[in-house]
């Protein structure tokens, strides 16, 4: 076979898979009779033949691939698309062939064997359900003409308009129910808007409930809180009034031979030098102490008035204008100076207007030392000691101030004895 006829035989494609495809030989030899009738119009009216250069003619013509293939095993050599030169009178029979094919099918042809194939089980297919259907009518006719008793045409005219009247009546039903539909549609949008508010609503109501419980919580927690407070207090309350606020202030005691209180000494000795500044701090307390105890009873001291004014306490002399030192500042002895003296004989004279004070209020109350003029008498002794420094020894005026801390500690019992639910 030569180039050309190889190049005739794979001038077309398949028109479902649009592969080229080698036409059969057999369609070269083509009879007179049948070029006649392809050179016959294949549209009625139609003045344009095969005969004309123009390939648009070629309804279903697909051109040739501008490649270089292989089908099948088979070697051939795929022209050009052909519209720059005239093509041969075979190849227009051909196309003019299967256009004539196209047109009187639903079908475009040339088609390639497997495309081929498959159209034709498609349409057994629909050739046996075409039969199918024919067998199912034919029957049906079949026993429509067997049948003794026409239909009742009056009757089922009347059936018709009654149908027909219910077709009315139904239609009219379902514009209402559309209408109905419409207005529920509506009320389902209005609603769907009421729904969106309320779970705002629902939203913004759960976060103020969440606040409030928070803070609820909290406020419980502060009020447990303020109750074991409460109680608290009220437990150091309790303890508080069974307490005496002078006894818990002041302690008077004894170290040895030293009067105490608060733990300051009050005196000296050979043998324990103590300092003058826990002497004077010592003074200081026992000013505040008589001081307190005088303002507890209202007493009102006359000729003196004692200050207490720390470690630095003094006594003034009314009408005077006069200030007694109730501290030292150095040795124990200063003979040219007696205002230590005279301030600590002003404080035991107001020691004996408190005695005083008290035996009118009570008189089986009893101070365990005598007091007078300076002076104090040891009533197991007979021995009276002197509070002054002059003319004194240290042990004298040490155990005397320790027989005025007594005497100012028993004055201490009988108050708080006095004034215990104060």
């Amino acid at each position: 076979m030569s180039q050309e006829e190889k190049d005739v035989y794979v001038s077309f494609a398949c028109q479902s898979c649009m592969q080229p495809i080698v036409l059969d030989e057999s369609l070269d030899n083509i009879d007179v009779h049948s070029m006649a009738e392809l050179s016959l119009p294949i549209y009625s009216g139609s003045s344009k033949t095969l005969d004309t250069e123009d390939v648009s003619a070629f309804d279903h013509f697909v051109p040739p691939y501008p490649l270089s293939d292989s089908i099948n095993g088979t070697d051939f050599m795929l022209v050009s698309d052909g519209r720059d030169k005239k093509l041969s009178n075979t190849f227009k029979l051909k196309a003019e062939l299967f256009d004539c094919l196209s047109s009187n099918s639903e079908i475009d042809h040339p088609l390639c064997g497997e495309c081929a194939d498959s159209i034709l089980e498609s349409m057994d297919q629909e050739l046996k359900v075409a039969e199918q259907e024919w067998r199912d009518y034919k029957n049906y006719l079949e026993r429509l003409e067997q049948q003794q008793d026409r239909p009742n045409i009056p009757a089922l005219e009347r059936e018709l308009i009654e149908l027909q009247e219910n077709e009315k009546r139904m239609l009219s039903e379902l514009e209402k129910l559309k209408k109905e539909e419409k207005s529920l549609n509506e009320e389902i949008k209005r609603e769907e808007e009421e729904k969106v508010k309320l779970q705002k609503q629902e939203a913004i109501y759960w976060r103020e409930y969440t606040k409030h419980r928070r803070e609820l919580m909290l406020t419980e927690d502060d009020k447990k809180s303020l109750e074991c407070q409460i109680s608290y207090a009220e437990q150091q309350l309790e303890k508080l009034k069974d307490a005496n606020i002078f006894n818990i202030t002041f302690h008077i005691w004894h170290a040895g031979h030293f009067g105490t209180i608060n733990n300051f000494r009050l005196g000296r000795l050979p043998s324990a030098a103590v300092d003058w500044s826990e002497i004077n701090a010592a003074w200081g307390q026992t000013v505040l102490l008589l001081s307190s105890l005088a303002r507890k009873i209202g007493l009102t001291f006359e000729r003196y008035r004692i200050v207490p004014f720390g470690n630095h306490s003094y006594v003034e002399v009314i009408g005077e204008n006069r200030e007694l030192p109730l501290y030292g500042t150095g040795g124990f002895k200063f003979f040219w100076d007696t205002k230590f003296d005279a301030a600590m004989v002003a404080f035991l004279d107001c020691l004996t207007q408190f005695r005083e004070e008290v035996e009118k209020r009570d008189t089986e109350f009893l101070l365990p030392y005598k007091m007078e003029k300076g002076k104090i008498i040891d009533p197991s002794t007979g021995n009276s000691y002197s509070i002054k420094i002059q003319f004194n020894s240290e042990e004298q005026w040490t155990k005397a101030l320790k027989f005025m801390l007594t005497n100012l500690k028993w004055g201490l019992a009988w108050v708080s004895s006095q004034f215990a639910n104060d």
